[in-house]
């Protein structure tokens, strides 16, 4: 089993950053997977953000592509998304998971909440 521990989330204003991190435990061997970063906004389903392959493939969804980035650390087994230039429609929690063709695969953590307001 493996577990996720995201954090980094708060409260930011239109255009501001912020940078969330995830902590991924127990059978380390998945950190050498495909790492996701999901959201799911209130009302609405979760859906994908941005994956980072163990590679360092990194693909994005059409709605953050050019403001936020992935990255990973396959030593310390972390995941990390840096985003920018933040918009209130990226209010969500946001969860990271391993990825298997657009889904996490295993429990998910408890997120971390991101609100984008003025």
């Amino acid at each position: 089993q493996v577990q996720f521990v995201e954090s980094g989330g708060g409260l930011v204003q239109p255009g501001g950053s912020l940078r969330l991190s995830c902590e991924v435990s127990g059978n380390t061997v998945n950190i050498y997977r495909t790492v996701g970063w999901y959201r799911q906004a209130p009302g609405k389903q979760r859906e994908l953000v941005a994956t980072v392959s163990s590679g360092g493939n990194r693909n994005y969804a059409d709605s953050v592509k050019g403001r936020f980035t992935i990255s990973r650390d396959n030593v310390k087994n972390t995941a990390s998304l840096e985003m920018n230039n933040l918009k209130p429609e990226d209010t969500a929690v946001y969860y990271c998971n391993i990825d298997v063709g657009g889904y996490g695969i295993y429990y998910w953590g408890k997120g971390t909440r991101v609100t984008v307001s003025s």
